[in-house]
Parts: structure tokens; sequence; C-alpha cells
């Protein structure tokens, strides 16, 4: 117990260091300075932080600043999405569904429209839906 109180409190001085560089990358992106929101969002996302690894995400699948590579985006959504982020969930949902560089699944469509449900996505909600019989 002494050890698990020892370890949070040794992380808690970071986590408002990190908030900061992501709003920092998110309020570049909001004013089109993507290379700025690229820089402050890519250590971010290597060091776990699930809301960094979506944003890396969209703009690997978009082409914001990188070239457009549907394998990374699809693995940063993956990592984000296992970290319970909804969002990126529904997103590697969609990859699934049509295909988008991988192999059309609808089974793993399905997890991960549930996996996005589970955390309250709206969008998710309405597709799991329409795939929840592929996971019976």
């Amino acid at each position: 117990m002494r050890y698990l109180i020892i370890a949070v409190l040794t992380v808690m001085p970071a986590l408002p260091a990190v908030a900061q560089d992501f709003d920092k990358g998110w309020a570049a992106y909001q004013r089109g300075d993507y290379a700025t929101a690229l820089e402050a969002w890519r250590p971010l996302a290597e060091q776990g932080a699930a809301a960094a690894q979506y944003r890396l995400g969209v703009m690997y699948a978009y082409g914001i600043m990188v070239e457009k590579d549907y394998r990374k985006a699809r693995e940063w959504y993956e990592k984000a999405a296992r970290q319970g982020h909804a969002l990126a969930a529904y997103e590697l949902g969609v990859f699934y569904e049509l295909g988008r560089g991988l192999w059309q699944d609808e089974r793993q469509a399905a997890y991960w429209f549930q996996q996005g449900a589970l955390g309250g996505h709206s969008p998710s909600q309405e597709k799991f839906s329409r795939y929840e019989r592929f996971l019976r």
C-alpha cells in the first residue's frame, strides 16, 4: 500500500503538465497551426496520453501535417481506445466497418462500436445497435 501511495504521488505532479501541453496543442490546432499541435501531442502520445493518441490518429487519418497513413491512424486510435477513449473506439470501428487500411471486419467493428458505446459516445451507440449481431 505504501508503494502505491508513493507511485501515485510521484505521477500526480506530472498530470497538470500533460494537460497544459495537450491544451497548447489543442489551441494551436484550432487556429490552424498544425505543426505546433503535432509537436505538442506527439511526445504526449508516445508517453501514453489517450487524448493525444486520438489526435495523432486524426492527423494521420486525414493527412494533417503528416502523410495520410491509415495504418498509423489505426495504431494511434487503438492505443487510445484500449485506454477507454470512446471517440477513438468509434473511429476504430469505422476503420473496420469500411476496411480503411485493413480488411473489412464486421465483428471487430461491432466490438469497437460497443467500446465507444460503453464510454457514452452516442454515434457509437447507434452504430453498435446495427452491428451487435456480429458479436453473438
